[in-house]
């Protein structure tokens, strides 16, 4: 086998990577709307906090994040726990608990872009709107929702490319475990370990560094193509 070709093991770290931040994104995205709406539209006493907890994961050491995580939902944790002995539910050494772990940490990425889109709609649209009869939910979706596309597009490429690069917080949360839990970054830790591991960890590490540099180059191809066609619509 060639320096360049991919071990089955890694093939299979490829794969679940995706897959990790397929899910981690499609579940954070509608809670990353309704909170950048939140915070867009809306003015409460202790919006600064809320602002901070949801933009936490940022600054917080992606350890700590993992640590967090896994007091909340682990199999004893104050969540956790129950989730197991009245669902069934585990996340902690699981797939699903590398999700959580991926959303929590690209939740902020995703949040950002959404509300500036939304900051910048002129609201006198959604209030003609809505002097023509369409109620609150109408409006969402006739209005809101197609004029703060380059946002939510930003935000879920954003998102979807952080998911795939997060290993601080998913090694703590459900540790390194092949085939389960271990993706392209725990996969070049892993490789890193072990003698002779060193052209593992390359050939991943180009991997991760090209889907990236592809996934923030569409982004940006993609808002802007997204904003011209949303433009005429708010002319």
């Amino acid at each position: 086998m060639s320096d360049w070709s991919l071990s089955s093991a890694e093939i299979e770290a490829l794969r679940l990577s995706v897959r990790i931040a397929t899910w981690s994104t499609v579940a954070s995205l509608p809670l990353a709307a309704l909170a950048a709406y939140v915070l867009a539209r809306y003015h409460f006493w202790g919006k600064e906090l809320l602002n901070g907890l949801l933009h936490m994961p940022l600054v917080l050491p992606p350890v700590v994040t993992g640590y967090l995580l896994l007091l909340l939902l682990g199999r004893r944790g104050l969540v956790g726990a129950w989730l197991e002995q009245t669902f069934g539910l585990v996340f902690a050494f699981r797939w699903t608990g590398a999700v959580v772990a991926a959303a929590v940490v690209a939740f902020p990425l995703m949040v950002r872009p959404i509300r500036l889109s939304l900051e910048a709609i002129d609201r006198r649209l959604e209030s003609a709107a809505n002097t023509l009869g369409a109620n609150r939910w109408w409006t969402w979706f006739t209005v809101t929702l197609p004029l703060s596309l380059p946002g939510m597009v930003v935000g879920a490429i954003l998102g979807f490319t952080r998911s795939l690069g997060e290993f601080g917080a998913t090694i703590t949360f459900v540790s390194n475990i092949p085939g389960e839990t271990q993706t392209l970054s725990l996969a070049v830790h892993s490789a890193l370990q072990v003698p002779g591991g060193e052209p593992g960890a390359m050939r991943l590490t180009v991997i991760i560094v090209l889907v990236t540099i592809v996934a923030l180059v569409a982004s940006e191809m993609l808002g802007r193509y997204v904003a011209r066609r949303t433009q005429g619509y708010g002319a």
